[in-house]
């Protein structure tokens, strides 16, 4: 048993979807289930994982990773062998606008989380203890912002967040780090660069862009268009997550890129060229004639680029997605999910959990 934190938001729906399909593999041939443990904010959507809780290879707790009660009877009922933790308020707009849950998610939840999985892993004996992880899910964000020119992050790349957003991610992936070193905790971390894929909530940039220029509405892009990202396969990350889990030595980090630098404006029109081939408008015009430009949000970061050599080579791991083949997918999956995305917007998926979720807190 797994549990994961975050399991039914963006990378931790993928993450759940991932994990069944990769145990059904030929030769994996396991049944491993999952514990999916989120307070199902906004960005929460149980419809994503809908298949997995019917089934019964997930279970879902509703209740908040700040809550030390919830989390620590969720560890004694499931005793699992792992914990993946994914939950995190992530988008930076909001973090500008409203810092404070931030902090209490990303920071003041992770601490919460850290105190009771030690406390659980404290009572574990022999083999279950010694095969306890702790793997926690981060972000390029924390080591700020790059120049043109300027070498790609690494894990030694000293930490300068420049968003309310990626300061809180910083101090959890510290408080991770301490955990480990001050109190053997069998720690991991994982720090990602920008992903993109199905079931994004429809606010980020790759969701937003597609659904505005379905729907005919502007495509705002901040400032001149020419921050740079490094673009990750979301699926990709969760095999990443895998892998790690599975190779990945106590107590360090591993950048996991996508090899994709690519700049805002160029993903905004690489997308508009995908719905021109595959679903014009009814006006015949290009979709890049809905691109308009605006005033650039706060410390915005001009670049971040992962260089992902250490787990290349220490772990095996490579991106399966260009960005090509990977946006290809995306766009086709917003044009044949309608529904996901209308009880996404409608908040409908609020009445589904009200008649269906497992456990709650």
């Amino acid at each position: 048993m797994i549990l994961i934190t975050g399991g039914a938001g963006f990378i931790g729906g993928n993450f759940v979807h991932h994990w069944f399909e990769r145990q059904a593999a030929p030769g994996r041939a396991t049944d491993e289930k999952l514990v999916v443990f989120d307070k199902l904010t906004y960005a929460g959507n149980p419809n994503t994982i809908a298949a997995q809780l019917r089934d019964g290879r997930a279970t879902l707790i509703q209740a908040d990773i700040a809550d030390r009660d919830a989390v620590k009877a969720a560890l004694q009922t499931h005793r699992p062998r792992a914990i993946l933790h994914f939950a995190a308020e992530s988008h930076v707009d909001r973090s500008i606008h409203g810092p404070a849950e931030f902090i209490h998610t990303n920071m003041v939840g992770t601490f919460s989380l850290l105190e009771e999985a030690r406390a659980y892993w404290g009572s574990l004996t022999g083999a279950d203890k010694d095969a306890f992880r702790f793997l926690h899910v981060s972000t390029d964000e924390v080591y700020g912002s790059l120049g043109d020119n300027d070498p790609a992050f690494s894990e030694t790349t000293a930490y300068a967040p420049n968003s309310p957003y990626s300061a809180s991610k910083a101090g959890s992936d510290h408080l991770v780090r301490a955990y480990h070193h001050t109190y053997g905790f069998p720690t991991l971390t994982t720090n990602c660069s920008n992903n993109y894929g199905p079931d994004h909530f429809p606010e980020q940039l790759i969701p937003r862009m597609i659904l505005n220029a379905l729907e005919g509405k502007p495509l705002p892009v901040y400032g001149d268009g020419l921050n740079i990202r490094d673009w990750l396969y979301v699926r990709d990350h969760c095999e990443a997550i895998c892998q790690v889990l599975d190779k990945g030595t106590l107590g360090e980090t591993y950048n996991v890129g996508g090899i994709n630098e690519i700049r805002n404006i160029d993903v905004v029109t690489t997308i508009c060229r995908k719905l021109d081939e595959l679903r014009p408008r009814a006006d015949g015009r290009p979709y890049e004639s809905l691109i308009t430009y605006v005033k650039d949000r706060p410390g915005h970061d001009r670049r971040y680029a992962i260089d992902p050599t250490k787990i290349q080579r220490d772990i095996g791991w490579r991106p399966a997605e260009t960005f090509e083949s990977g946006i290809n997918k995306t766009v086709r999956w917003y044009l044949e999910n309608t529904a996901w995305i209308d009880t996404v917007r409608s908040g409908a998926y609020r009445d589904w959990i009200a008649q269906n979720y497992a456990e709650r807190a």
